[in-house]
């Protein structure tokens, strides 16, 4: 399904976007990757730390924002495959500056949706989050938002276009710009012991960038359009964590921020009547008048009132599990 695609990330050069750009090389043969973002800075030196790992004349830069209607239609020209990971995702940032926020990742998700259903785009993959689930700050909101978009756009295909639409959703990735492990191992590295935890309740799923990968694979090869998945992981407690990474240090209970939850949640009780379970994975249905009521095979459905939350789950990593886990990021 991948193998001699033309793909398009947008938001290429974050994290997920550069670990994509590795795996996808490592897993299949693909005619050319393109990369859209705003800046050149991280692009080239994408080009540069890549040049002797992967096949670089098969990946293309292109400079563009998500807000420019125009300039994304020119991009998505002869492109078979769209992941769209671009988004302004720090919750303080959204917070105060909200209307730039509904810009990318709201009008964004417009014009992706618009572009990919003119310019003969065959699969659009979205990536989503945990705070889109019941959001309580603006990010969250804003995603929320953005995944209704793109499920809906399932419904405008009719018979003149050909685009399937879907969406992958997890919570902060483990290592990644915004997690809190980076900001602790400076804290670490500068020889200080005392590390700051929101809350010693708070639990978090813990999934690495690679999984992230494989779900969009996954997405990628199967969905039918509507489906929004969500990878099967274990749970920690933030405060193990911290354990794990400094086993003697002091923690500093500092209460929790603006617009942060307890717990991670990604299936909701109210989702549940349209939620599957597989082997390693949930998908959630869409409920509406366009979906055929046909769920991918393999599945079986949860039970009704089920909850998938990070302080719920049936699998946890303790502090050694953490430790061994830390090694691999």
């Amino acid at each position: 399904m991948i193998d001699g695609k033309v793909i398009l990330i947008t938001g290429g050069t974050g994290s997920f976007g550069k670990k994509f750009l590795e795996m996808i090389f490592e897993k299949y043969n693909p005619k050319k990757v393109i990369i859209y973002s705003r800046d050149e800075y991280k692009q080239s030196v994408i080009a540069t730390e890549y040049s002797d790992r992967i096949d670089m004349s098969k990946v293309r830069f292109f400079i563009g924002d998500v807000r420019d209607r125009e300039r994304i239609y020119r991009a998505f020209t002869g492109v078979d495959y769209v992941i769209h990971a671009a988004a302004m995702k720090q919750v303080p940032t959204c917070e105060y500056n909200p209307m730039e926020a509904i810009k990318t990742n709201i009008h964004g998700a417009q014009n992706i949706i618009d572009a990919a259903l003119d310019c003969g785009v065959e699969k659009v993959v979205a990536l989503s989050t945990d705070k889109a689930v019941n959001p309580i700050n603006l990010y969250g909101g804003t995603k929320l938002v953005s995944d209704k978009l793109f499920i809906a756009a399932n419904a405008y295909r009719g018979n003149n276009y050909k685009t399937v639409f879907s969406v992958v959703r997890y919570g902060n990735v483990a290592g990644s710009r915004g997690s809190v492990i980076p900001v602790w191992k400076k804290i670490i590295e500068s020889g200080g012991n005392k590390l700051g935890v929101t809350d010693m309740r708070m639990t978090r799923f813990w999934i690495t960038l690679e999984q992230g990968v494989e779900l969009v694979f996954k997405a990628l090869s199967e969905a039918k359009g509507g489906e929004t998945y969500i990878s099967k992981i274990p749970s920690f407690h933030i405060g193990d964590l911290a354990k794990a990474m400094l086993p003697d240090c002091k923690i500093e209970e500092i209460g929790i921020r603006e617009g942060e939850k307890l717990h991670e949640v990604m299936v909701t009780k109210d989702d549940s009547m349209t939620t599957y379970e597989y082997d390693k994975h949930y998908i959630i249905y869409p409920h509406m008048e366009w979906w055929n009521g046909e769920s991918l095979p393999g599945g079986k459905i949860v039970e009704e009132g089920f909850e998938y939350s990070s302080g719920k789950n049936i699998s946890w990593l303790s502090v050694d599990d953490l430790k061994e886990a830390l090694l691999k990021i």
